[in-house]
This record gives structure tokens, C-alpha cells and sequence, in this order.
């Protein structure tokens, strides 16, 4: 048995794909905690580890985080991706350093498992000299000589001028992460360590082992990855595969006979940014007149109904159970949630992505390299654009084929069981 030490951001879509690789290592014996914030008590003690809370760190509501955050009112788009950046995950990294060396002292880990957001955690690496591992829950951003750089949602340039471009880009990122510079170096002195030159992104992978949620065909090319780098597929709990966290797999809305016989369109916005004027608002105008079902997801447990009235042919609940859903659904319009994405293409389900920020665009770039759905390139589409989109994924073969293949690729690769195993071996 080891001693394990798992860490998430305290957001639904983070803490998700770490208690299912928490749940395979409690199931071999492995004492795990799991470090994240408090509203995930109840659901780590279910996979039978043991939470840790963030003390010295300040915790946060995700569905409010201007409340912690003030400066993130009204922000989109590029100033929320350095806000975030900033606010988010610099500022809060010295407290959940503190937070981690606390339970070092108290209980060293013989291994740390963190995401690829929790800056704090690669701070303790470094404090303690452990052996740690990343578990990439995002769209994977590891720089590469041969591709953009990450964030700005472009999939590599196939031609000599779209190669250019890219390595025109990844030159300017220096200067482009200029004022993340100030703040990591902060960050990093409060928490008793030297200025560095590595990025915050690059410094949250580790240099023993990464697993990245995903698959090969969901990626761009690289021929420069890293020796530690595997793909895992997706990491879903057994007990409640490709469902939402939070949500019972057998919680079924009183429509939901509504759905037998009909073609299913799924409309989910995720659990950030939940205006449903920017996606589903649009998306129920271009659907009105269809012969489909549209199923929407308001992204809150409890939010049963939408702040608009809706046409004959919708229905919405807060969360939906994916296990039962997806197999009945032909097209999801989504704004590009890394995991809500993995679980559609798991099933083979093809996509029309509007991803607006943060890491939203690089999926929807994803999606659109591998062939398994259409990036409409906004967060905020029209209807028409959502329309057409639509029409192009139910009508084109080569959209359910791509996401077929990738069902299969995601399958094949072993989930958080295989994510399991190789921390076994790392041990």
C-alpha cells in the first residue's frame, strides 16, 4: 500500500476525472487523500479517500467566483484568460503550497498526483523533492515546436506559410505572458522559493509521468513529446460512467419518456459561463422548427427551467445523466467542456462546438482536426450558425465516422484504471 496525495482545482470539471483515478487506487489498497475545496467533501469520501481541505488557500464557489475573484465581473474572452490565469490559479498557489507541506509534515505522500491547473502542488514538488505525477484534465497544452502555442484555439499550419505562422506565434509568446511574469514570481516567493523562467503552464507537468485525458487522434501532432507523456483516454468512474458528478445515474427528469422515438439534439453550455443568452438561447431558435428533440442542460443542479420561454420541442433540467443520455443523442451542441466533450465522443457522438474562452477554444480546434464535429470559432454564435451547424453533423457521414473512431481510440486506452496502473509503475 502507498501513501498518495491527489490534488484538484475545487471546479466540477476538475474534481471529476481525479476521484475516478482516486476511486481505482483506493480500490487496490493505495491510502489516498485528496486535496480540494470543501464543497467536494461528500464526493471524495465516496471513492473512500480521505479530504483534505483548503485551509490556508482561500476556497471558492464555483458558480460565483466573483464573490473570491472580483475582478472576473463581467470579464470574457483574452482578460479572463489572464485574470483567471492571475487570480485563479497564481494567487492561490503559496496558500495551497502551504495547505500541502501542512499535510506533508504531518504524513509525507510517497506520491503526488496532481491536475494540470494546481499550481500549488508543483510548488510543493519542488519544496519537498517528491515523486510527483501530472494528470492533464484539459485539453492538453504542452508546448511544441510544431504547433501554435496553446490558447489561441489554431490547429497547426499543414502548409509553408501556415508553418510559418505558427512559428511567427509560438515567438511571441514571451512577450504575450509578459505580465504573468510579476505574479509567478510572487507567487513563488511567498511560498519560499526563487524567480524562475518556466512558464505556469509548463511548471504544473511533471518530469516523471503525465496522463492526459484524451486520446492521440483528439490531439495535434507531436513528434516532440515528452518520454513521460501517456494518453488515458477518458476517465470516468465506473460506477457513474459519463455521467455529470453530481448527478445519480438513475435521476431521470419526468420528460424523459419524451425521448423515445425521437431524434435527440443535446444542448449543454457547461458549468462556467452560464449566460444561456451566449449558446443555448441561439441554439433553441435554430432548432425550433426541426423535427428534433432538444434536450438542454442549464449547467446548475436544481435550474430546471431557462429565464425565457421555450418552444414545444425542448426540454431542461440542471444536470443530465450521460450514461443514459448520450447513446440516445445524434448531435451535441456544446461550448467545448473538456470532459462533457470526451463523454460524447466515448459514445461516438459527433459535435458542434462554440467555444468562447479559456480553454474552450482548443477544444473546439480539437474537434475539428480530429473531423468529429464543427468549430463555429465563438462562444456567442448566431442562430444561423448553430443552424447550419447542426444540419452539417446530422447529415454528413464522415462526422459520425471521425467520432466512431475516436469511441474506439478512447476505449482502447484504458481510462482511470490504466491511469492506475501506470502510477503503480511510476511507484
Amino acid at each position: 500500500m502507498a501513501r498518495i496525495m491527489m490534488a484538484a482545482m475545487p471546479f466540477t470539471g476538475h474534481v471529476a476525472p481525479m476521484l475516478a483515478v482516486a476511486e481505482e487506487l483506493t480500490a487496490r489498497g493505495h491510502h489516498v487523500r485528496f486535496y480540494t475545496g470543501a464543497a467536494f467533501r461528500s464526493r471524495v469520501e465516496a471513492v473512500g479517500a480521505q479530504h483534505v481541505p483548503w485551509t490556508t488557500a482561500s476556497d471558492f464557489d464555483e458558480n460565483d467566483l466573483p464573490a473570491t475573484f472580483p475582478r472576473m465581473v463581467g470579464k470574457k474572452g483574452l482578460d479572463q484568460v489572464f485574470i483567471n490565469i492571475e487570480d485563479l490559479f497564481i494567487s492561490t498557489a503559496p496558500g495551497q503550497c502551504a495547505d500541502l507541506l501542512d499535510e506533508w509534515h504531518r504524513d509525507p505522500w510517497d506520491l503526488l498526483v496532481i491536475e494540470d491547473s494546481v499550481g500549488g502542488g508543483a510548488l510543493a514538488a519542488e519544496k519537498t523533492g517528491c515523486l510527483w505525477a501530472t494528470v492533464a484534465i484539459l485539453p492538453l497544452n504542452l508546448p511544441s515546436r510544431y504547433a501554435p502555442p496553446s490558447g489561441l484555439g489554431l490547429a497547426p499550419g499543414r502548409t509553408l506559410i501556415g508553418r510559418a505562422r505558427d512559428a511567427l506565434l509560438r515567438s511571441t509568446v514571451p512577450l504575450m505572458m509578459r505580465r504573468m511574469r510579476a505574479p509567478l514570481t510572487r507567487a513563488r516567493a511567498a511560498a519560499g522559493l526563487p524567480p524562475s523562467d518556466v512558464s505556469f503552464a509548463e511548471a504544473t507537468f511533471s518530469p516523471h509521468r503525465i496522463l492526459a485525458s484524451g486520446a492521440p487522434l483528439l490531439d495535434f501532432d507531436r513528434p516532440d513529446a515528452p518520454a513521460q507523456l501517456t494518453y488515458v483516454g477518458q476517465l470516468s468512474r465506473r460506477s457513474t460512467a459519463a455521467a455529470p458528478a453530481g448527478t445519480a445515474a438513475s435521476s431521470l427528469p419526468s420528460w424523459w419518456a419524451d425521448l423515445d422515438g425521437r431524434e435527440v439534439v443535446h444542448v449543454t453550455q457547461g458549468t462556467q459561463n452560464i449566460d444561456p443568452g451566449d449558446l443555448i438561447r441561439p441554439a433553441i431558435e435554430a432548432l425550433a422548427d426541426t423535427d428534433a428533440l432538444v434536450v438542454v442542460s442549464t449547467g446548475v443542479p436544481g435550474r430546471d427551467e431557462l429565464p425565457f420561454a421555450v418552444p414545444g420541442n425542448v426540454r431542461v433540467a440542471g444536470f443530465l445523466p450521460y450514461a443514459q443520455l448520450l447513446p440516445r443523442t445524434c448531435v451535441i451542441v456544446t461550448n467545448g467542456g473538456w470532459g462533457g466533450v470526451l463523454a460524447s465522443l466515448a459514445h461516438g457522438v459527433p459535435l458542434v462546438v462554440a467555444g468562447g474562452d479559456l480553454d474552450k477554444p482548443e477544444t473546439a480546434a480539437r474537434v475539428a482536426w480530429a473531423g468529429a464535429g464543427v468549430n463555429l470559432k465563438t462562444g456567442t454564435p448566431t442562430a444561423a450558425q448553430v443552424r447550419d451547424g447542426v444540419s452539417r453533423v446530422r447529415t454528413e457521414r464522415g462526422f459520425r465516422d471521425a467520432a466512431a473512431s475516436l469511441a474506439r481510440q478512447l476505449d482502447g486506452l484504458g481510462g482511470a484504471p490504466r491511469a492506475a496502473e501506470l502510477l503503480e509503475e511510476l511507484l
